[in-house]
């Protein structure tokens, strides 16, 4: 094994850096990783903005992870082995100790690192993790298809599963970006009716190749009202991070209708009573899932032949490949490749 890696750091707000550090050892409950593949999601974006300049050593983003394992530390179950290829998304490993792992609720375990943010990611060579965190990579899946599924594909994936609509029902994805042409995908291979909704042409072929049955221009419709006049939606995924939009279209809801939040963003949601009470509609909050959970995702995609879109760089170009993801103009997903050093996971 190498005495050295590279890996890509946050010195500042903003400013990504390309260095070589010493490869760690695992401790009891973690394994060290190498990397193959790691995406670049929206939410690195607070990680590298708003990044702790006092931090040293400074901060490896980046949480949707695949590799090989190339060290494991004691304690660390025998389901994993050295030269596994495994993933790791942005909860980092659950604790097994609190109220919510007791429960079996582990992606709500709040003891857990919350990788590329409080602790190091995969914007690098190598890579520790904790053995709870870890997530089966099938053989049928690149390694770089399978790290955007890590995080856009579980989080739209569950989101869909806890949104109440059923094969037939009208599901709406606001927003066909990142997240939302995994969303488009996953609902029409689960059997709803789709309804994609953006700003602009641009994207109206794309939404429809991925699946949906209609797409909404919001620059030309009114877009609760052509809800409205499909019977309205028994769910809407709703990615943007911005409240007015998702506010906009709460009247396009159905009765007993849920809008699923995947967007965080720092203003509230201006959400009116009458409309809830009165059609029993809900909103509600969804987040990524469980290392299993993350496997189920996986292994649907596989099934169901869902893939990311995604274009890909060298671990080098990072800050390019970053710069790309903000732009907007990447479809869909960024993905980071680190290349071959033959000794990495021997």
């Amino acid at each position: 094994m190498t005495a050295t890696y590279r890996a890509i750091q946050v010195p500042e707000p903003g400013r990504l850096e390309l260095v070589e550090r010493p490869v760690p050892r695992p401790a009891a409950g973690q394994v060290l990783i190498a990397v193959e593949a790691c995406g670049i999601c929206g939410a690195d974006a607070g990680d590298i903005e708003n990044a702790d300049p006092a931090l040293q050593p400074p901060r490896i983003p980046g949480h949707e992870v695949v590799g090989r394992i190339a060290a494991i530390g004691p304690h660390v179950p025998s389901i994993w082995s050295v030269g596994q290829r495994v993933g790791v998304g942005r909860k980092g490993g659950h604790c097994l100790e609190c109220r919510q792992c007791r429960a079996g609720r582990f992606h709500l375990c709040p003891n857990q690192p919350i990788v590329g943010a409080s602790c190091d990611g995969g914007y690098a060579e190598m890579m520790i993790a904790r053995a709870t965190g870890l997530v089966a990579i099938p053989d049928e899946l690149s390694s770089e298809e399978a790290a955007p599924i890590l995080c856009a594909g579980i989080a739209t994936f569950n989101a869909l599963k806890k949104s109440g609509a059923e094969a037939g029902d009208t599901v709406a994805v606001l927003g066909i970006g990142g997240l939302g042409h995994m969303a488009v995908q996953y609902a029409r291979r689960m059997g709803f009716r789709v309804v994609a909704i953006g700003r602009g042409q641009d994207i109206a072929t794309d939404a429809l190749a991925l699946g949906a049955h209609r797409y909404i221009d919001t620059q030309q419709e009114d877009a609760a009202e052509a809800l409205k006049a499909l019977g309205g939606a028994k769910a809407i995924l709703s990615t943007p991070v911005h409240a007015a939009p998702v506010a906009a279209l709460m009247p396009g809801l159905a009765p007993e209708g849920r809008m699923v939040l995947l967007g965080v963003g720092k203003d509230p949601l201006p959400v009116a009573m009458g409309p809830l009470i009165g059609g029993e509609r809900g909103v509600i909050g969804s987040i990524t899932g469980s290392p299993y959970e993350n496997e189920r995702t996986l292994d649907f995609s596989v099934l169901a032949g869902v893939r990311p879109g995604i274009e890909t760089m060298p671990l080098e170009r990072a800050t390019e490949a970053y710069r790309r993801m903000r732009s907007g103009e990447v479809k869909f997903r960024m993905v980071l490749t680190m290349g071959e050093r033959p000794d990495a996971h021997q």
